[in-house]
């Protein structure tokens, strides 16, 4: 492999899915001052609102993952033109 291919920060990151709490460690620039361990290692860590692992296409599950009220807001504003 070329040598200077990569940034200087490209290092180990955990990234934690916070819908259902799962992790997985890949490798990242992003920038983060939190840390935690994974498989007994500290590691910085990236908190994703969705991942594969949470998301309806790849678990074949239709779920709703509202975090900013999106759709309490949707149905404030059309709701009623519905009924």
């Amino acid at each position: 492999m070329k040598k200077g291919l990569h940034p200087e920060n490209y290092r180990p990151v955990v990234f934690k899915d916070m819908s259902n709490g799962d992790m997985f460690l890949s490798r990242s620039t992003c920038k983060t001052t939190e840390t935690v361990e994974f498989e007994g290692v500290e590691y910085p860590v990236v908190k994703l609102e969705i991942s594969s692992t949470s998301h309806p296409f790849y678990t074949g599950k239709s779920k709703l993952v509202d975090t900013a009220g999106r759709v309490d807001k949707f149905m404030s504003r059309y709701g009623k033109a519905r009924k």
